[in-house]
C-alpha cells in the first residue's frame, strides 16, 4: 500500500517516510535481574560472606537491601561526603552490625580530592576537579581491614563512578579473600582513567574472577543508550562454572 501511495505522491514531487519511534523514559521492563534477586541466588549457590564492604554507601541503603541475604556479617560503610554523616550515624546506630567510615577509598592512605556536586554522585580523584572540588581522607581497604580485625570471607561492593582501578589496587588482600565483589560498571569511559565493563571483566579475570550476574541496567536520559549496570563478580576457578548446559 505505501508503495503505491509513492508512486502516487512521487509524481506530486512528495515522498512518504515512516516517523521514527521516539524514545520513551517512561518504558519500564520487569527482570530477573535485580541486585535483591541476584543476591538471593547468591546465597542459593552457598556463597558464604563474613563482612560487607560498601564503598560509596551514601547513607547506607543499599547496605540496607543487601542485609537480608547476609544478616550475621559485619557492614562497613565507606563513604567520602560529609553531608550523608547523618544518615551514615543514624544506619550505624539502628544495625549493631555495622560500622562507618568518612573517607574514600584509593590505593593508599593520604587525602584525595572528589567532586562534591551531586550527593548521590561524585567521583575521587589524584587532580582537583574545575568546580565542587573538596579534599577528603583517602584509605586502601586492606590497612582498614586490618586495622578493624574483619573477618573473610568479603563481599566488595564498589559505586564509585570510574575510580574502581586505584580502589582494587589498594585492596589486594580483600580481593584475595573475597568471595563477591559487585561493580558499578559503565558502558562508557566516564572518566580519563575509568574502564568500559568488557575492560573491567578482563581486568577481574585476572585478579581470579569473572562475572556470573548482570543486574540493575540503565539507559541514559540523553538519548536512552545503555548506560551503566550492576556486575557481580565470584571467583573464576568456582563449580558452577564447570557445568556449561542450558538445562
Amino acid at each position: 500500500m505505501v508503495s503505491l501511495l509513492n508512486k502516487f505522491f512521487l509524481k506530486l514531487g512528495y515522498k512518504l517516510q515512516k516517523t521514527p519511534i521516539a524514545y520513551k523514559k517512561s518504558i519500564v521492563v520487569k527482570s530477573e535481574f535485580t541486585t535483591q534477586k541476584a543476591l538471593g541466588r547468591m546465597v542459593g549457590h552457598g556463597i558464604e560472606i563474613n563482612t560487607v564492604i560498601d564503598v560509596g554507601a551514601s547513607d547506607g541503603r543499599w547496605s540496607q537491601e543487601c542485609m537480608p541475604f547476609f544478616p550475621e556479617a559485619h557492614y562497613l560503610l565507606v563513604e567520602a561526603q560529609v553531608d550523608h554523616l547523618e544518615g551514615l550515624e543514624e544506619f550505624q546506630r539502628t544495625h549493631k552490625n555495622s560500622s562507618f567510615l568518612l573517607a574514600a577509598a584509593g590505593k593508599e592512605n593520604g587525602t584525595i580530592y572528589f567532586d562534591n556536586s551531586e550527593l548521590f554522585g561524585g567521583i575521587a580523584s589524584e587532580e582537583p576537579f574545575n568546580e565542587d572540588s573538596i579534599k577528603v581522607p583517602v584509605v586502601s581497604l586492606d590497612s582498614e581491614i586490618e586495622k578493624r580485625s574483619l573477618k573473610a570471607p568479603f563481599l566488595l561492593k564498589l559505586d564509585t563512578h570510574g575510580f574502581e582501578v586505584p580502589i582494587l589496587e589498594g585492596a589486594k588482600n580483600v580481593i584475595s579473600k573475597a568471595n563477591l565483589i559487585i561493580i558499578e560498571a559503565y558502558n562508557f569511559n566516564i572518566e580519563e582513567d575509568s574502564l568500559c565493563f568488557w575492560e573491567l571483566c578482563d581486568y577481574m579475570w585476572h585478579l581470579g574472577f569473572r562475572p556470573l550476574e548482570v543486574v540493575d541496567l540503565m539507559a541514559r536520559a540523553y538519548d536512552g543508550t545503555f548506560w551503566q549496570m550492576d556486575l557481580f563478580f565470584i571467583k573464576k576457578d568456582h563449580p558452577i562454572f564447570k557445568y556449561i548446559k542450558y538445562r
